[in-house]
């Protein structure tokens, strides 16, 4: 009786075991085809093997459009286009020719979003030639979600849902470096709501904090790119960060928050200025370069602020080193 050779058989049963791993798994051979594609991998993706099968369309398992995936940057080489391609991922080490990565995939087939945790090793044959690739995934989609969720929760303020001290902290060095870099203008809004201390005194800090919210999410509807950051800075003070913008476009949205704000006719009796709620802006542009630090953007729009306060409130004023107040100026004015 004839008997299989003990190579057929082991690569039978590698197949068949492969086939049945609870982790999604598929196979590209050297030429970037698809060799198997497990029952996991069809449950994950919604896409049947028989339709993957000896083709190179496994990537609409995963996106809208053709892509590639870690499989295919492993056969290829092509090892400059993981930053384009992947949120996060691993470069080959010393000992080991595999890639790691994590991506939000778009999962066309079943109508939902997921990120996956990819895994992407080689298989070389006895003379060391590629003969295949094997990528595993995981579904990390619930624990991605939760994890951003603590990082928007870290990265607000309570009261007022808008981004905090931290996070603008965080984000003014991000967005000076990167104008620095690229020799883009970069500007900042610092304002202040005129006489919120008479406010809180007379109306309650119940009603202080709702007159901050609403401050808040004025200025931040105020703000039209998705690039900007407002933020609350602290106490009555809020920020609003806004890359690749000159002095004139930032003079325009300050303009723009501190009209709206006086629309919400917030009653002030208690107010210098008006009988409603107003605020005062300083404005502050720079062409950065990499021997400023980032908090001079900072300092000079509250320089540009107290000039604000030292005229009268309820305005905007852009930074000018001449017309800046004194020291003595700027601390005995009541804000």
């Amino acid at each position: 009786m004839a008997h299989k050779p003990i190579k057929d058989n082991a690569h039978s049963f590698a197949i068949r075991l492969m086939q049945h791993l609870v982790v999604p798994t598929f196979v590209l051979d050297a030429e970037r085809r698809v060799m198997i594609w497990n029952k996991a991998c069809e449950r994950l993706t919604g896409i049947p093997a028989k339709e993957v099968i000896g083709t190179q369309d496994h990537w609409r398992a995963f996106y809208d459009a053709p892509r590639y995936c870690l499989a295919d940057i492993l056969t290829l080489g092509c090892l400059n286009d993981l930053d384009t391609l992947y949120t996060a991922h691993t470069e080959p080490s010393e000992t080991g020719n595999g890639l790691r990565a994590e991506n939000w995939c778009t999962m066309p087939q079943i109508g939902s979003r997921h990120y996956l945790a990819i895994d992407a090793g080689p298989i070389f044959d006895d003379h060391g030639k590629l003969i295949a690739v094997v990528e595993t995934l995981r579904d990390m989609t619930e624990q991605q979600n939760a994890q951003t969720a603590l990082q928007n929760l870290a990265a607000c303020d309570g009261l007022t849902g808008i981004a905090n001290r931290r996070a603008f902290d965080e984000r003014l060095k991000i967005e000076w470096a990167r104008a620095a870099r690229d020799q883009q203008p970069i500007s900042l809004l610092l304002l202040d709501v005129d006489f919120f201390k008479r406010y809180n005194d007379n109306y309650g800090h119940q009603q202080g904090d709702e007159c901050l919210r609403l401050v808040a999410e004025t200025m931040a509807a105020s703000v039209f790119r998705a690039t900007d950051l407002p933020a609350r800075y602290g106490g009555e003070e809020f920020v609003v960060l806004m890359p690749n913008t000159n002095q004139k476009g930032a003079q325009a949205v300050a303009e723009r928050v501190g009209e709206r704000i006086r629309t919400l006719a917030l009653p002030h009796a208690h107010s210098d200025v008006a009988a409603h709620v107003t605020v005062s802006i300083g404005v502050s542009s720079a062409l950065p370069c990499t021997e400023q630090a980032a908090s001079s953007l900072v300092a000079m729009a509250d320089t540009a602020l107290y000039s604000a306060k030292h005229a009268g409130r309820d305005r905007v004023v852009l930074f000018e080193p001449a017309t800046a107040p004194t020291t003595a100026e700027s601390t005995a004015s009541e804000r």
